[in-house]
């Protein structure tokens, strides 16, 4: 079964919005891996627009031996202020999975992958990789639909990569996803012939995650936040999380 990661940001704007810590991103953790998520995600910034270093920090005590624990981010972007950079926080809590995105803070949120194709890209990776194998990370890159040479990521010891997904959502919600399902197909199997897991996220919700789903043989995890907690605003947070799971079985 593809695993489900809960991604908990959206719980920590909300929080952020009044200060405090209402909502408890920790109960929502709890929540959901109580209803069977097999993961947490988080994607901390350096300007802690949402997550901060110290929900990090909480989610890994919590988490630890429990479910898998995914941390997203920009590996390139230095410390500032109480934030210590991704590479720094992942030494600190030791994550299951490191998932390596190259977003900036103009970007209001992810919107595309490296490029395996441009060796530039590759050479700085690689160290990063490298440092974090070493503290027994699995390392994930997020990658564009239609992206190749793959077996570039594989030779630094990359593991898996992530499918940025939305596109596809974009394409399902205008009526019309065959193409950009189809692109999606193509883009695992390329990863998969050269070594690599497949994972996805982005926009993945309740309406277009079977045709998903079902049009990537061997998914391996999606991580889902947006539209996971935007739902359970009507659902609540437990049904959503099965739902989820039942559309993954």
């Amino acid at each position: 079964m593809t695993l489900l990661s809960v991604n908990l940001n959206k719980i920590a704007v909300l929080r952020n919005s009044r200060g405090g810590d209402e909502p408890d991103i920790l109960r929502a953790a709890q929540t959901c891996i109580e209803a069977g998520c097999g993961g947490i995600t988080v994607h901390p910034r350096p300007d802690q627009r949402h997550v901060k270093p110290q929900d990090v920090r909480a989610l890994a005590a919590m988490l630890r031996g429990r479910v898998e624990y995914n941390i997203e981010g920009n590996p390139f972007a230095p410390a500032r202020g109480t934030y210590p950079g991704l590479i720094e926080l992942a030494r600190e809590v030791r994550p299951t999975q490191v998932t390596l995105v190259p977003d900036s803070d103009s970007q209001i949120t992810s919107d595309h992958g490296f490029d395996p194709l441009q060796q530039a890209d590759v050479d700085k990776l690689q160290p990063l990789v490298k440092a974090l194998r070493e503290i027994s990370c699995r390392v994930s890159v997020f990658v564009d639909a239609g992206a190749s040479g793959f077996e570039r990521f594989a030779a630094i010891g990359v593991q898996r990569v992530e499918i940025y997904t939305g596109p596809y959502a974009h394409a399902f919600a205008e009526g019309d996803a065959r193409e950009s399902l189809a692109l999606c197909a193509e883009t695992a199997r390329r990863a998969q012939q050269s070594g690599l897991a497949v994972n996805a996220g982005h926009d993945l919700s309740q309406a277009n995650l079977g045709a998903f789903h079902a049009a990537i043989p061997g998914l391996a995890e999606v991580s889902i936040g947006h539209a996971l907690i935007g739902e359970a605003l009507y659902e609540g947070l437990s049904t959503t999380v099965r739902n989820y799971l039942q559309i993954l079985r």
